[in-house]
C-alpha cells in the first residue's frame, strides 16, 4: 500500500497510568541487565553471602548440628560486630554492581542524544531520573538491608524475646546504615553517568571519587595534622556514620551530624547535575 494511502489512526491500546510510567523504562533496562552474567555473578556471590550468615546463625542455635559437624562456634557472637561485618560486605558488592549497571544507564541515551525522543512523549524529566535511580536502589536493597534484615528476623526467631528487646536498634541500624551508603552511592554513580558520558570513562572516574578522594582524606589528615581529611570521602563518612549507627568505635575526625550534613550535601549536589544535564536539549557553545 502506498504511503499517500495511509491515514491517521489513533493509538487504541491501553494507557498507562501517569504515577506509573517511570516503570517502563526500568521494565527495559532490568531486561538488558540480567542478560549480563557479571551482573548475575555478583547478585550470586552476594547472596551467598547471607546464606552462608544464615547457616552460621542456625549452627549457634543447634548443638546437635554442631556435634555432629565436629565444628566450633564459641567465638561467634550474634552481635552488632556480626551485622556491621555484614553491611560492610554487602556494601562493597553494591560498589561492584554499580560499578557494573551505573555507568550505562545514562551515558548513552546522553551519548546518543535520545533524550528528546523520552521528552517527546508524556515523560518527565523527574520521571527519568526517578526510573534510573529507582532501578539502582532496588538492586542494591536487594543485596544490603533486605538480607540484612531478614538475618535479623532469623537470630531474633531463635534467640527469642530477650535477646529481640536488647537488640531491636539492630534492625534500625541495619536499615539506616545500607540506605544511606546506597543512596550516596546511586546518585554520585547517576550523576558522574550523566557528565562523563562515556561507560569507561564513568567507571574510572567513580572509582576515582571512592577510592583516590578516600586517599587523599587519609593524606590530609597526615600531612596537615588535623582530622577533618573526611570531608572529601564519601567513603570515609559511611565508615564513620556505619560505625557510629552499630555502637562501634567512632573515629577522633569529623563528628557525625557533620558527616550526615556532608552527604546529604553531597547527594543534592548530584541531583543538581542530574538536573542540569537530563534534559531534551543540549547548548553548544
Amino acid at each position: 500500500m502506498a504511503v499517500y494511502e495511509q491515514t491517521y489512526r489513533r493509538y487504541a491500546g491501553e494507557l498507562t497510568p501517569e504515577r506509573r510510567r517511570f516503570l517502563i523504562p526500568m521494565r527495559y533496562a532490568f531486561r538488558e541487565i540480567f542478560g549480563s552474567k557479571l551482573v548475575l555473578l555478583l547478585l550470586i556471590l552476594a547472596g551467598l553471602v547471607s546464606v552462608v550468615l544464615a547457616v552460621l546463625i542456625y549452627l549457634t542455635h543447634n548443638l546437635e548440628a554442631l556435634k555432629a559437624l565436629n565444628i566450633s562456634l564459641d567465638r561467634l557472637q550474634v552481635d552488632n560486630l556480626f551485622f556491621e561485618s555484614f553491611v560492610r560486605v554487602e556494601c562493597g558488592f553494591a560498589i561492584l554492581l554499580a560499578l557494573v549497571i551505573g555507568p550505562g544507564l545514562i551515558a548513552p541515551d546522553l551519548r546518543n542524544n535520545a533524550l528528546p525522543l523520552y521528552f517527546s512523549r508524556p515523560f518527565t524529566r523527574s520521571e527519568y531520573v526517578l526510573s534510573k535511580l529507582s532501578m539502582l536502589l532496588l538492586l542494591l536493597s536487594a543485596i544490603t538491608w533486605m538480607p540484612g534484615l531478614l538475618l535479623f528476623l532469623l537470630q531474633a526467631y531463635l534467640s527469642g524475646s530477650a535477646w529481640t528487646g536488647a537488640h531491636f536498634g539492630l534492625a534500625w541500624a541495619i536499615f539506616a546504615a545500607s540506605l544511606e551508603w546506597i543512596v550516596v552511592l546511586s546518585l554520585l554513580t547517576l550523576a558522574i553517568s550523566a557528565w562523563v558520558k562515556w561507560k569507561p570513562v564513568a567507571r574510572i572516574s567513580l572509582l576515582a571519587a571512592l577510592y583516590v578522594f578516600q586517599g587523599w582524606a587519609k593524606a590530609m589528615d597526615d600531612i596537615l595534622g588535623t582530622r577533618w581529611g573526611a570531608v572529601v570521602s564519601v567513603k570515609e563518612l559511611d565508615s564513620a556514620i556505619r560505625s557510629s549507627l552499630f555502637d562501634g568505635p567512632t573515629p577522633d575526625g569529623i563528628p557525625i551530624p557533620v558527616a550526615w550534613v556532608v552527604l546529604a550535601a553531597t547527594s543534592l549536589l548530584c541531583l543538581a547535575v542530574l538536573y542540569r544535564r537530563i534534559r531534551a536539549y543540549e547548548v553548544v557553545r
